[in-house]
């Protein structure tokens, strides 16, 4: 059996993890929404028209930040339409999905579903149609206390208290030649700057996020990033970063290797920053906001136009899709230190963690239960853990490491969480811990999710993809070793002394 090595110290931080890489994204996208969070006709659903089980859900899941309304869709918005009475507000034509809009949920709701689910609202703004007066206009009506015409506005529409919104996204993927108000570099750049300005003379208190590239496969990439940053570096804290994957004619070597991808458009974007940063000779440092990622096989479903909610993008998700999104996972906690922010898209039914019957019950598919484990054990500083070991041979990547790992120490507790993916798909895996530098150190539970490749979690079946625990590893002359099984995600979690 092939055996891989690493090691667990404490002096070897990355960083502090932000809680908020923990985030989501629900956008105006098929049943995301409408049959999503808010069905006022479930039997489940509150006063308030949302579904109770997905709250639910949404809580033991651990998301802390939550991106809306978009997404493509944000870029032909327009935020007015969703406020005031709802016998009141307009239906329109949502010209990035081709859908019916009812507006029935807005900015408030919205809010007020996030105070229920305990997230913090990420709010997008629409540089595509509309620009710098439209967003300050929206930040007037949730941040500013009254007194004001959008303040007072809120206020008679029943929210007393400013909405406090302080993550923006400006705008969304507009290097994209199919987002609507698509732009270039230079015309973003020059039009994210002038709306953060205006933004901040709103409410000084807000953390923006510029846009980066749609993905590392556009040919701009990199060179967006540098143009846009050139403009709006000084006023602005975040760039964002988006990702899909999907295995490519049935190449799952290559499809579990995908966070060898996500690593390499992280440490592109990060030095693409820091040149912009000398460039302009800059004191500040510059974070990253991964606020779309996730597998998506991009089989559209319903493809009726100008209907309300059709099931779009309902990929149901497998037992490797688990395992690849764990994987990920582990490429967001090992850039601790730039990655600041992430939200995995999205949240319901649309290529999501959580589905939902309309009028029956909601369940977890196979990538859930990764997120949740990473969610809740994933906390305190990111270690990195030089792992080495055999090698598997990919298509896309050539040669990448079998062993794909990532690890944490909670400083306030001790704990200790080690997230490994075996990236072969029909051999398992001897990883043996060096763990002498952690004074104390007990094992204390394997977890792992592992099985039929194409297993699936539906409503009949729920539970039929769920981690399994393991033997508890082996811990010896400051060792520890752990069998990882073939295809595999696992979460190792030991306790020590170690307190800061």
């Amino acid at each position: 059996m092939e055996q891989a090595t690493l090691t667990l110290d404490p002096a070897f931080r990355i960083g502090a993890i932000d809680p908020r890489i923990r985030g989501s994204f629900v956008e105006h996208l098929g049943r995301c929404v409408y049959g999503g969070i808010y069905e006022p006709d479930h039997p489940d659903a509150d006063e308030d028209g949302f579904r109770t089980d997905v709250l639910a859900l949404t809580r033991e899941l651990g998301v802390t930040t939550v991106r809306y309304p978009g997404g493509n869709f944000v870029s032909g918005y327009r935020w007015e339409d969703g406020i005031g009475p709802k016998d009141q507000r307009p239906r329109r034509l949502d010209l990035a999905w081709k859908t019916i809009e009812t507006n029935q949920v807005g900015v408030d709701e919205f809010v007020a579903w996030c105070r229920k689910a305990k997230v913090e609202p990420m709010m997008a703004v629409n540089l595509g149609t509309r620009g710098i007066e439209e967003a300050a206009a929206l930040v007037e009506y949730c941040n500013h206390p009254s007194g004001s015409y959008w303040s007072d506005l809120r206020v008679r529409n029943g929210a007393k208290d400013p909405h406090r919104v302080r993550i923006w996204c400006l705008g969304n993927e507009m290097d994209g030649p199919w987002q609507i108000g698509h732009k270039t570099a230079r015309e973003y750049g020059i039009l994210a700057k002038q709306t953060a300005k205006a933004m901040r003379l709103v409410d000084p208190d807000l953390e923006l996020v510029a846009c980066g590239s749609s993905g590392r496969w556009m040919p701009t990439f990199a060179s967006w990033e540098a143009e846009v940053l050139e403009h709006c570096y000084d006023v602005v804290d975040y760039v964002s970063l988006h990702s899909y994957y999907r295995p490519k004619d049935g190449d799952y070597a290559s499809f579990l290797a995908s966070g060898v991808d996500m690593d390499a458009m992280i440490e592109a974007v990060v030095a693409t920053a820091d040149y912009v940063k000398a460039k302009l000779r800059s004191s500040k440092t510059l974070h990253l906001s991964y606020d779309e990622w996730n597998v998506w096989y991009q089989q559209p479903g319903d493809t009726r136009e100008w209907v309300v909610a059709p099931s779009l993008f309902e990929d149901q998700y497998s037992l490797i899709d688990a395992v690849v999104v764990g994987s990920l996972l582990n490429s967001l906690l090992r850039h601790a230190d730039r990655v600041r922010m992430a939200c995995f898209a999205q949240l319901v039914n649309v290529i999501a963690p959580i589905t939902t019957e309309t009028g029956g019950p909601a369940w977890r598919q196979t990538t859930y239960h990764p997120m949740r484990l990473v969610f809740q054990h994933g906390v305190g500083d990111a270690l990195r853990v030089e792992p080495r070991g055999p090698l598997v041979e990919t298509a896309q990547y050539g040669a990448v490491p079998q062993l794909d790992a990532s690890a944490t120490l909670d400083p306030e507790t001790g704990a200790v969480a080690l997230f490994a993916v075996n990236r072969s798909l029909t051999e398992p895996l001897v990883v043996e811990a060096d763990v002498r530098a952690l004074r104390g150190v007990r094992p204390v539970e394997h977890l792992a999710l592992y099985g039929e490749r194409d297993a699936t979690n539906t409503k009949d079946n729920p539970d039929n993809v769920v981690p399994r625990s393991m033997p508890v590893p082996e811990l010896a002359d400051g060792r520890l070793r752990v069998t990882l099984p073939a295809m595999s995600w696992n979460l190792v979690r030991l306790s020590s002394d170690v307190r800061d």
